[in-house]
């Protein structure tokens, strides 16, 4: 782990997305909250906020980091899900780590619970992806 002991306390933020792709009548279901294993964008949600506090479990080498906040947002297509995650902190490193650990479990979350419609004949998942996801902006000062 890189020493940032001498390092200030500044306050930080970091925004992530990334989009799952989705059959049309998935995305009609979760619209309508009619997924078997619950409400989908709410379920996403908890799973981002969970996925940027336990970060350093999940990545070996980060810092254990004090999240002064985080905002899951998702973007409803007709046949994608786009997820950002912001997180911020006042601290001596960045949460862009974090960030993309919320959207990415969002984005496995959605894709857990709708399976069960993904899946075509043979139980494969040929339409269904992740993709895109990046960092979209990582700052050391200010709110927004």
């Amino acid at each position: 782990m890189i020493d940032i002991t001498r390092k200030p306390d500044i306050p930080r933020i970091s925004i992530a997305e990334g989009t799952i792709a989705l059959k049309r009548q998935t995305i009609r279901a979760i619209k309508e909250r009619s997924i078997a294993k619950g409400d989908v964008i709410e379920t996403s949600k908890i799973a981002a906020i969970m996925a940027v506090k336990n970060t350093p479990q999940i990545i070996p080498l980060t810092h254990n980091i004090p999240i002064t906040g985080v905002k899951v947002e998702h973007e409803i297509g007709d046949t994608r899900i786009r997820v950002r995650v912001t997180v911020k902190t006042t601290y001596k490193t960045g949460v862009e780590m974090e960030a993309l650990a919320g959207v990415t479990a969002a984005l496995l979350t959605i894709w857990d619970m709708v399976k069960s419609m993904e899946k075509d004949e043979e139980g494969q998942y040929p339409t269904t992806r992740i993709e895109n996801v990046r960092v979209l902006e990582k700052r050391k000062t200010g709110e927004r």
